[in-house]
């Protein structure tokens, strides 16, 4: 069987749908090795360089000097014409979006669907950017043979906001990285704390620095305790706010933003955190809590909405507002070995169903029924 994915996103976007796309695909090159064709389509020369290990991941570029010029409108709906060509049987898009005209080909079409976030939070996003998203999402659902979305809490958005049928809707979840699975030396650990010049003891945040992330609260919540923060992510304009808040303060000693920082020395500094705080305010899934259970650090995340599908029944929650309980819960586990150890020893085995078997087998299974 062939497969063709939308592989925009895996080689072009060095974060969150970027990660989705290419652990999904290197899942399926791994466990299907010879069942599928795949074929990666590409709308420009690849950025990001990591799949190169798997054989059976062809990449295909627009197959004109015309549509080559004009890639990002040959995915939209033009690129049907080379799906037909290469006779796929089933297109993956893999982040929100569809080809136009896909239906009428005959090939049948999936689309994950990780978060509508634009929906619930339009004051974080442009009125074109909002209905820009809103449009492709919607045309992609309905048109779409089957969706996948990435939690129980998407599913739910698509069907009360996008009006699509539950029984359409698959709720597959991600995984994450291999790398983060993997025990790393106490050496290793030590040369990045010195590369990085941090402190034996710190708690870790991860994920892009912006309003929805809610960084500020962290840092509300460690004002008055007697530990170190870093923080590991994108600055965007919201990082203003956390640098005066920082300084009205007088934490600058105190929290450590990480800048270059590869996927191992990532997955390094997991495992050397004491706790993994994670308060954001809404998210499709949340990796980075998934990232933490299986580097068997105890996670602190935000009350309701998706945060328990990914953190567990032993992860920490709070109200992700209310500074006084998130410190308190903070300085709890810090002083309460027993507990952490509980809680990464019961977080580690609930991490176990984001396994990359349990993915494959579940893809496979969707891919077989179209």
């Amino acid at each position: 069987m062939k497969l063709g994915f939308d592989a925009k996103r895996a080689y072009h976007n060095t974060t969150g749908l970027g990660n989705y796309s290419r652990d999904l695909l290197k899942i399926l090159a791994t466990f299907y090795p010879k069942d599928y064709t795949y074929n990666l389509y590409n709308t420009k020369p690849k950025k990001i360089n990591r799949l190169s290990e798997f054989k059976n991941l062809v990449e295909k570029l627009p197959n004109s000097l015309f549509w080559r010029k004009f890639s990002s409108f040959w995915r939209q709906g033009p690129i049907v014409n080379q799906l037909k060509k290469d006779k796929i049987d089933i297109f993956h898009g893999l982040s929100g979006e569809i080809p136009r005209g896909i239906k009428k080909t005959g090939i049948k079409s999936v689309v994950t669907i990780h978060d509508l976030i634009f929906v619930r939070y339009p004051e974080l996003y442009s009125y074109f950017d909002r209905k820009i998203h809103f449009n492709k999402f919607k045309y992609a659902a309905k048109n779409a043979d089957k969706v996948i979305a990435i939690s129980e809490q998407t599913k739910r958005d698509i069907v009360d906001f996008l009006d699509i049928d539950e029984s359409k809707i698959e709720v597959i979840y991600q995984g994450c990285h291999s790398i983060f699975k993997k025990i790393i030396s106490d050496s290793v650990r030590k040369n990045v704390k010195d590369k990085f010049n941090l402190p034996d003891q710190f708690i870790l945040n991860v994920g892009t620095i912006e309003d929805r992330k809610n960084l500020l609260s962290v840092l509300k919540s460690i004002k008055n305790l007697d530990v170190h923060l870093v923080v590991v992510g994108r600055k965007t304009k919201y990082y203003a706010k956390v640098i005066e808040y920082i300084q009205k303060h007088e934490l600058i000693d105190r929290v450590h933003f990480l800048e270059g920082v590869d996927l191992k020395e990532l997955a390094t500094l997991y495992q050397s955190a004491e706790i993994f705080v994670y308060p954001s305010i809404f998210e499709g899934f949340g990796i980075p809590i998934i990232e933490a259970l299986y580097s068997k650090t105890p996670v602190i995340t935000s009350k309701g909405g998706v945060f328990p599908e990914a953190g567990g029944p032993n992860s920490c929650y709070v109200n992700p507002n209310d500074s006084i309980e998130f410190s308190n819960t903070i300085q709890m586990l810090l002083n309460d070995e027993e507990k952490r150890k509980e809680m990464i020893d019961e977080g580690y085995l609930f991490a176990q169903k984001f396994n990359d078997d349990v993915i494959a087998e579940q893809m496979n299974t969707l891919y077989k029924g179209l």
